[in-house]
């Protein structure tokens, strides 16, 4: 007989009192078959004999004889689910560490299937079979296989625990519920399991959004310490360059520089080293709390979850690391401080190195005349007759609508476009705290609220909060400033796809993106912020450059080294 087979007749062969395979059957004058030993206990001390099934009555107690051949019908279906049971349990392995065991088999303990909440017990593959196949077993609770299932029964009334007492936060029997917790606020295990359950999902979704900050602040600090990196490198550069061709007298002057610089530098890194060891300890600390979180959310034992909840409910402690920075060291005048230690025969050669103007004539060769374009202002946005100034003004003007207006955006660009060569124009930002400036693709959203970075199009620069300078580079690059600028200057070189960031008056490079590619019309871009109260109310104004400068490349004015596409790159002074 096949197992399937062996399935479906299975219930031929149970009496319908004990509700097992029959023993010693007998048939009733009805036709109802039960085990000898079954009907027999049944008619004691009765009266009126009756069938347990059908309920037809026997005035006379009926003379009842095995029927041998359901009996060996019975005899072979004992047999055959021997040698299946048999079979399956050969094929099963004996538990391995940490799981759990077959609280019936003896000898070779083999791994649980099942744990019965009904009898208390663990079973294996072959041991759990009765509980698939009597109908009397099918009807007790199942779940995945757990240890101590004594723990799941009332300590003081030995009754399941079925409830959750929201008052005292614990599970209880029916018993408790009705004589220690009759007041309090009772639900089933099942209603305060999910609960629990979706506010560990919540709680889980926490720490892992905690960690993706924490990641993220990584980035940011191996950012900044990049950064700072390339500002040391450079000024050491600089530093070589002046003191090389020197005598062997100013060797020590170079050294001394050099040493300066480094020292700064290591300090620096040592910081952000010793933030992102803390980060990461936290993010270790944060993902085994995850891990354990989710391993309880997914368990199906109500009772572990809710006796689990309250110690895993909250995130560990970290620290807040909003406002945390690396202190980038100041290398203003450092090469300075060295040339000024020169014997005076090198002050000539000091002050061509030192002269303000240098920088700024090499670039302003390039200049060009450029305007704002109020086709693509946007109706907030003031602009002069001239086409020179613009600035937030406190009403949305109601103007033709056009593909070319931003309409979400506080933002505007130049008439001119340019898609080749060399161009440089400046603007004045004096008395501004907020603004952003530099040059964008003709193809940006013009239509939504927009993030400006070089991923959407835009390469530019820009202030918050009157003292907050930032590159719009992803992720965003903090720019420490000793002043701000009251004139900014910006060059682009289409083919060398560079977009350089200058203070006028201090002749001084902000910040470059290098390593750009681009194949479109790029617009000059301005944005002169909201007015925050009248505290920003100051317009940008593109300024006039003065032109009497030399003819030079521009690539030995600026004094930027190629760098890999995508890189940027920038100093402070």
């Amino acid at each position: 007989m096949s197992a399937g087979s062996n399935q479906r007749s299975e219930d031929q062969f149970l009496c319908s009192i004990c509700l097992d395979v029959f023993t010693d059957p007998v048939t009733t004058p009805c036709g109802h078959n039960f085990c000898k030993n079954c009907i027999t206990q049944h008619w004691e001390d009765k009266v009126l004999y009756e069938c347990p099934l059908c309920k037809d009555s026997f005035f006379a107690r009926p003379q009842l004889n095995i029927n041998t051949l359901l009996r060996e019908m019975v005899d072979q279906f004992r047999r055959e689910r021997q040698q299946e049971a048999s079979s399956s349990s050969s094929e099963q392995q004996a538990a391995k560490p940490g799981e759990v065991l077959c609280d019936v088999c003896t000898g070779t303990k083999l791994k649980a299937l099942k744990s019965c909440l009904e009898c208390l017990t663990s079973y294996c593959q072959t041991h759990l079979e009765p509980h698939r196949t009597v109908s009397g077993l099918k009807r007790h609770q199942l779940m995945e296989p757990v240890e101590n299932l004594e723990d799941r029964m009332c300590r003081k009334h030995d009754k399941p625990l079925e409830l959750f007492c929201r008052t005292d936060q614990t599970c209880v029997c029916m018993l408790c519920s009705v004589l220690d917790h009759k007041t309090h606020e009772l639900v089933p295990l099942r209603e305060e399991y999910e609960g629990k359950k979706a506010e560990l999902g919540k709680t889980e979704a926490g720490i892992q959004l905690m960690i993706q900050k924490r990641r993220l602040k990584i980035q940011a600090l191996k950012g900044s310490m990049k950064i700072s990196k390339d500002a040391a490198d450079r000024e050491t550069a600089g530093g070589v360059q002046v003191f090389t061709p020197l005598m062997k007298s100013v060797e020590r002057g170079l050294d001394q520089l050099v040493e300066e610089i480094q020292d700064k530098q290591k300090t620096t890194e040592k910081q952000a080293e010793d933030f992102i060891k803390d980060l990461e300890q936290e993010i270790s600390e944060l993902m085994k709390r995850s891990s354990e979180v989710e391993k309880l959310s997914r368990s199906e034992d109500r009772l572990h979850l809710l006796q689990s909840f309250s110690s895993l409910k909250a995130a560990p402690p970290t620290k807040d690391w909003t406002e945390v920075r690396v202190r980038q060291p100041s290398y203003a005048g450092t090469v300075v401080r060295a040339v000024d230690q020169l014997v005076e025969t090198l002050r000539k050669e000091m002050k061509k190195l030192l002269s303000k103007n240098e920088v700024r004539k090499k670039v302003q060769q390039y200049a060009v005349d450029v305007t704002l374009d109020p086709d693509t202002a946007h109706p907030k946005l003031i602009l002069s007759d001239d086409g020179k100034q613009v600035h937030h003004g406190d009403e949305r003007k109601i103007l033709p609508e056009k593909a070319d207006r931003f309409s979400q955006s506080a933002n505007i660009l130049g008439h001119q476009s340019f898609s080749s060569g060399r161009f440089y124009f400046e603007v004045q930002v004096k008395g501004k705290t907020g603004w952003d400036l530099g040059v964008a693709r003709e193809s940006i959203n013009r239509k939504e609220k927009i993030i400006a970075r070089p991923q959407n199009g835009f390469w530019s620069i820009r202030l918050r909060n009157g003292n907050q300078y930032e590159a719009a580079a992803e992720p965003p690059v903090c720019l420490h400033l000793q002043s701000g600028p009251e004139k900014v200057g910006v060059f682009v070189d289409y083919e060398e796809g560079l977009v350089s960031f200058y203070d006028v008056d201090a002749a001084a490079l902000i910040f470059s993106f290098t390593g750009c590619c681009f194949t479109v019309k790029l617009y000059p871009f301005f944005s002169p912020c909201p007015n925050y109260g009248g505290k920003n109310s100051a317009p940008l104004i593109i300024c006039p450059v003065n032109q009497d400068m030399k003819t030079e490349s521009v690539s030995s004015a600026v004094g930027i080294p190629k760098s890999s596409p995508g890189e940027s790159v920038s100093c402070s002074y």
